[in-house]
C-alpha cells in the first residue's frame, strides 16, 4: 500500500480494503483477520481497526462483538431496493442540475465526460469507474440541494461496490458509455426532464447487469414483488 499521502493512515487503509473488495480479493461474507490484514497492508492494528469502523459505517463491513469483522453480504432484494432508491435520488439530482448548470459548470461536465470517453477507448474499466464517480458527484453537487446531497452520498458509499461489479458484465461497459453520451446531450440541452429520465434508466441498467452477475455466481434471484 502506498503510504505517501496527505490522507490519514486509516483512510488510506479503508481505501485499500475497498479496492480488495471490488477486485473480489476479499469476498462477501469472508472473515477479515486483523493479523493477516496488518501483514498484508503493512500497518498496525490501530489504523486497521479505525478503517474497519469507517467501512462498517458505509455498510461494506460488518463488525460483531467477539466475532470480529466480515465483508458484508447483501441479498439480491436489498441490492434491488438500493438501486431503485438511488435511481430516484440521482434522477432528482440530474433534473435539478440541468435546470441550474452555468456555462462554466457545463464545461467542467464536458471535461469529465471526455475522461470517461478516454477510459472507454483505452478499455480501462477501473479508470472509467473512477471518473464515473466524479461525474455523478459533480451532478449531485450542481443539483444545489445539500440535504439531497447528503442522502445520496450516504447511499453511494454503500452501492459503490455493486457499481464496480456490474461494469464487468459482457457488453455493459459499452452500454454504460452510450448511456453517458445520452446524458451529456440532455445536460447540453438543459433538458431537465430528459436528464432525470436518463439517469434513472442508467441506474436501472446497472441493477439489471448486477442481478445477472449474481445469478451467474449461483445466487438465487427473486425480484421484489414476485
Amino acid at each position: 500500500m502506498n503510504k505517501i499521502s496527505d490522507k490519514p493512515l486509516a483512510t488510506q487503509v479503508a481505501e485499500e480494503i475497498r479496492r480488495l473488495i471490488r477486485a473480489n480479493k476479499l469476498v462477501s461474507g469472508q472473515r477479515l483477520s486483523e493479523q493477516r490484514l496488518c501483514e498484508r497492508l503493512g500497518v498496525s492494528r490501530t489504523p486497521l481497526r479505525e478503517a474497519l469502523r469507517i467501512l462498517s459505517a458505509e455498510g461494506l463491513v460488518t463488525i460483531s462483538p467477539n466475532k470480529g469483522a466480515r465483508v458484508a453480504e447483501s441479498s439480491i432484494e436489498d441490492t434491488f431496493y438500493m438501486f431503485e432508491a438511488m435511481g430516484v435520488l440521482e434522477g432528482s439530482c440530474a433534473r435539478l442540475a440541468a435546470e441550474r448548470l452555468t456555462d462554466t459548470d457545463l464545461e467542467k461536465m464536458e471535461s469529465l465526460h471526455e475522461q470517461l470517453e478516454t477510459a472507454h477507448r483505452n478499455a480501462d474499466p477501473e479508470s472509467y469507474m473512477s471518473w464515473n464517480r466524479e461525474f455523478h458527484e459533480f451532478v449531485q453537487e450542481k443539483a444545489g440541494n445539500p440535504v439531497l446531497g447528503r442522502i445520496v452520498s450516504g447511499l453511494r458509499d454503500v452501492i459503490l461496490l455493486h457499481r464496480y461489479r456490474q461494469i464487468y458484465r459482457p457488453g455493459r461497459f459499452d452500454e454504460s458509455m452510450e448511456e453517458h453520451r445520452r446524458l451529456i446531450e440532455a445536460f447540453r440541452a438543459r433538458d431537465s426532464e430528459r436528464a432525470e429520465r436518463l439517469m434513472q434508466t442508467h441506474l436501472q441498467k446497472q441493477c439489471q447487469a448486477l442481478v445477472t452477475y449474481y445469478a451467474e455466481k449461483g445466487k438465487e434471484v427473486v425480484y421484489p414483488g414476485d
